[in-house]
């Protein structure tokens, strides 16, 4: 359950002012369909975090407990690092004749390839041996942070502050690296 828990929290809030989240507002003021596109981004998470977690499940096979350790804080000190860097969609890619679930599915899978919530997920896989709780927590917080962007658009993105958004996220990272370094090597694994 903590693994769940944690995992949602942890990417709920790195989540705000995502490339992700722009790009569900995106999506949302284009296409027009919320529905569709929110279940586009439901499957295109499931299927990038799974094979994140998976990725980050065979690499804690890799490496002794204390290496384990030391990687996890690390990856945590980076992305509280990376969080205070405002994300912006670079283009705009065009899926020509794909319905609106397609055209989210494709775009959301690719725009997350590489980011913080990804490499979130390879590290919190490392941490907890419940791959399906890591990865249903990170869902979770892509959802929660993502189904209110499509419902309420361009209106939501003016009146959440991002700069403070981007401040708690860096200061949970920071912190959850702390929490790592001082956990000890026999909390890295825990189920």
């Amino acid at each position: 359950m903590e693994a769940l828990l944690f995992s949602t929290a942890v990417v709920a809030v790195a989540e705000m002012g995502d490339k992700t989240q722009l790009l569900s507002f995106v999506l949302a003021a284009k296409l027009k369909r919320k529905l569709p596109i929110i279940f586009g981004i439901l499957f295109a998470t499931l299927a990038n975090h799974f094979l994140a977690g998976y990725a980050g499940a065979w690499l804690a096979s890799l490496v002794t407990p204390r290496t384990l350790r030391w990687i996890i804080a690390l990856s945590f000190f980076v992305f509280g690092a990376w969080a205070l860097k405002p994300d912006e969609l670079e283009d705009d890619r065009k899926l020509r004749g794909a319905g609106v679930f397609l055209t989210t599915l494709f775009a959301f899978f690719l725009v997350e390839m590489g980011d913080k919530t990804q490499l979130a997920t390879v590290a919190l896989a490392a941490r907890y041996d419940s791959l399906v709780a890591v990865v249903a927590g990170t869902t979770l917080g892509m959802m929660i942070a993502n189904i209110p962007a499509v419902w309420m658009g361009e209106a939501l993105a003016h009146r959440i502050n991002m700069k403070a958004m981007r401040w708690v996220a860096a200061s949970l990272f920071v912190l959850l690296g702390i929490l790592a370094l001082l956990a000890g090597d026999d909390a890295v694994r825990v189920g």
